[in-house]
């Protein structure tokens, strides 16, 4: 890797994937005993809860991540008022959103997850602090947001230990949500006002940054928001025909597959962006061979994800869970896959930020978003959550492989550099 990456982009890649496998340690010892606790229908309520929410992100991040540690390192000089736009952006499109969640399910008083849905709703107030990350990743402080993470799951870990020994319900551990997120923000701000980075009380909102960023960022917003459709289609399929305990077993699947192990991949490719789009803006000889080495890295990951649930998977659910939880081992196998072609998409997503071609971003979403419900409404009924799974999986290879091959000047551009 440091053959063309610099130590410095080796050293925030190193913090990032560190962060990542100690939430996948403690995730192994905790998270199985909150999935048995809950048993399978709470927790398929949450995770539906969680889904159902989560189409809202991308009005509520507004796309606007990738975009301003983008823009933070082509003008590093405009940095705080990047940041101060960006967050009074993503506030005012979070009060919207909920009071609007408030006044639907204020109406709609027999709806037994009202709780949840404000619970978890409110929780992303807090996770407006995360603005202060792409400052940290355009800056490869990477450090930072590792001791900040760290310290974070310590305190959740050990409040989810307590509610796992104390039989607590499932608004709990919905609640200890907007405690991760008040925690992350409180550090950042004790972080970067004693470095004195910048002064939070000359941050300024500006109207015409505002309307630059939202016009770069209006792509992702639609891809974003198919991405969350995307993902969620199956959780739907499977509440209409099975019902929550079908989906507190799919959630299971995605919980081993994405929060343990896809998440170490999304952490090393987002730690390198900064890179990518250095050597973009300055090198391009340098920025192909970049793009080389991740690709590598990248499908080497995703293989020895694949293999390794294909052989541990099952030791993993019989040793960790209860038996209700069993259902998942063929689901696992077939799931465990999905990494190596989503790892493949999100270098192709960073590629069309760079190259500002973010429209093939909504196009590829769209056809991942017909095709997974043709196949649910085919498998599911069928299947079950097996169904799902390779509903999921099949998706997972027309939106990032397959498209790209349609595609001509992608095709040409991925083939180039093989």
């Amino acid at each position: 890797m440091t053959s063309v990456f610099s130590k410095k982009d080796f050293i925030a890649t190193k913090w990032f994937t560190l962060e990542k496998l100690i939430q996948l340690i403690t995730g192994v010892f905790i998270v199985p005993q909150i999935f048995s606790t809950l048993g399978t229908v709470d927790i398929g309520k949450l995770k539906f809860v969680e889904s159902i929410l989560g189409m809202f992100t991308p009005l509520l991040f507004l796309g606007l991540s990738a975009i301003c540690i983008r823009e933070i390192v082509f003008n590093p000089k405009r940095s705080e008022q990047i940041l101060a736009t960006a967050f009074y952006l993503r506030l005012i499109s979070w009060i919207i959103i909920f009071i609007g969640i408030a006044i639907y399910y204020g109406l709609s008083k027999n709806s037994p997850l009202t709780s949840l849905y404000l619970i978890i709703a409110f929780s992303y107030l807090f996770k407006l602090t995360d603005v202060f990350e792409y400052y940290l990743l355009a800056k490869k402080w990477t450090k930072i947001i590792f001791i900040n993470k760290i310290s974070t799951l310590i305190i959740i870990v050990t409040l989810q230990y307590y509610g796992v020994k104390n039989h607590l319900d499932v608004n709990y551990f919905a609640k200890l949500i907007i405690l991760d997120f008040l925690i992350q923000g409180g550090i950042y701000i004790l972080i970067l006002k004693y470095k004195k980075t910048f002064s939070f009380k000359k941050w300024r909102f500006s109207g015409d940054l505002a309307k630059s960023l939202l016009k770069m960022s209006f792509p992702l917003i639609l891809s974003n928001g198919l991405i969350m459709f995307y993902i969620t289609i199956d959780e739907l399929f499977l509440k209409y025909f099975l019902g929550d305990h079908a989906n507190g077993i799919f959630a299971t699947v995605q919980f081993l597959v994405i929060a343990l192990t896809w998440n170490v991949g999304f952490s090393i490719i987002n730690a390198l962006y900064p890179s990518l789009a250095e050597s973009f803006q300055n090198n391009s000889l340098l920025y192909v061979k970049k793009v080389k080495k991740i690709l590598k890295i990248m499908c080497f990951l995703g293989l020895l994800i694949g293999v390794f649930y294909s052989f541990f998977g099952n030791l993993i659910l019989n040793n960790y869970f209860t038996e209700d939880y069993t259902e998942a081992q063929i689901p696992l196998l077939i799931f465990c896959w999905s990494p190596l072609f989503i790892f493949i998409g999100m270098i192709y997503e960073k590629h069309l930020i760079n190259t500002n071609d973010l429209q093939k971003n909504v196009y590829r979403f769209i056809l991942g978003c017909i095709s997974n419900i043709i196949l649910c409404y085919l498998l599911i009924p069928i299947w079950q959550v097996t169904g799902a799974a390779i509903s999921v999986l099949a998706s997972h290879f027309i939106t990032n492989i397959l498209f790209i091959f349609l595609d001509r000047k992608s095709r040409k551009q991925l083939l180039s550099l093989f």
